[in-house]
């Protein structure tokens, strides 16, 4: 009878944490499959990114070309090679995105250049265009930006710290694991009249892989019938989502490290936490204060 007990208890504790949120996800029950639902994600850092006081005057005008992946990281495989690549290869686009949403868009005026050369022949459509109708009216000069953002994702580190625990007692066993890697990015702010860095940040963001199970291996009726029950799940944290919460650090930590230099000032005329010049110091988000 203890033994059923304990077993039951197992099978509730584990289940209850391996159920998956149901209310989130669409499912059709004819064809037995399930899908979950599209949606826009909203991060700690975005949020904090979005909140930033806006500058005092005019938008910052910049210009992004790459954010790379420097740091030459496959996925991590026990078994097997994978040549799939451990990071994301559209780091321009959430740096871009970060730029826009900092200060709910009051910051920044991001210009096209990731992908110019596609501006540059639908303007030379545009320009031969109107040379076929006879139209006079010429096509405005694209905006130049004043400053360049550049950097990339510079370090991915896999297994900086893993571990586990267990036990078993009478053929009934539970276990758990975890796993940290860290992914490192770097931002700087170029000025495009001299070619100075003006800004340089590096952030560094966690990544933890937790899992879990339980696993029952008992034989019953003078060892004649055998009982054998395993379950378990386990987490990864999105590496892109990682990166793009290491990308939204940085660039709040520019929006400082610019106003403690006197690049630009904020209209709320907050400062940086640590009254500083901004130069490699560490901050917390929590410690800001609107």
């Amino acid at each position: 009878m203890r033994f059923f007990v304990i077993l039951g208890l197992i099978v509730v504790m584990y289940g209850c944490a391996s159920i998956t949120k149901f209310h989130e996800i669409d499912c059709e029950d004819e064809q037995f499959m399930c899908r979950e639902s599209a949606s826009v994600e909203n991060i700690p850092t975005t949020d904090a990114l979005k909140s930033v006081s806006p500058p005092k005057g005019e938008k910052v005008v910049v210009a992004v070309y790459q954010f790379l992946d420097k740091t030459g990281q496959r996925k991590y495989r026990d078994n097997f090679s994978d040549f799939s690549t451990a990071v994301t290869q559209g780091a321009e686009t959430l740096l871009i995105d970060a730029l826009k949403t900092a200060g709910k868009g009051e910051w920044f005026r991001v210009v096209e250049r990731t992908n110019i050369d596609a501006l540059v022949k639908e303007r030379q459509i545009i320009r031969s265009a109107r040379e076929e109708f006879n139209e006079k009216k010429k096509l405005s000069p694209l905006l130049f930006a004043g400053l360049l953002v550049e950097g990339g994702i510079v370090g991915y580190d896999t297994n900086l710290e893993s571990g586990g625990r267990g036990a078993r007692w009478l053929g009934i066993g539970a276990s758990t694991t975890y796993r940290r890697d860290s992914v490192v990015v770097s931002v700087r702010v170029v000025s495009t009249l001299t070619g100075e860095v003006l800004l340089n940040v590096q952030t560094k963001k966690t990544i933890l892989s937790v899992g879990g199970g339980y696993d029952v291996f008992r034989f019953f009726d003078m060892d004649t019938k055998l009982l054998e029950i395993e379950d378990g799940n386990g987490f990864n944290e999105s590496v892109t989502f990682a990166v793009r919460s290491a990308i939204e650090v940085a660039v709040l930590e520019l929006i400082y490290q610019g106003h403690d230099r006197g690049y630009w000032q904020m209209k709320s005329g907050h400062r940086h936490p640590h009254q500083s010049d901004g130069v490699n110091d560490k901050h917390s988000l929590t410690k800001e204060k609107e």
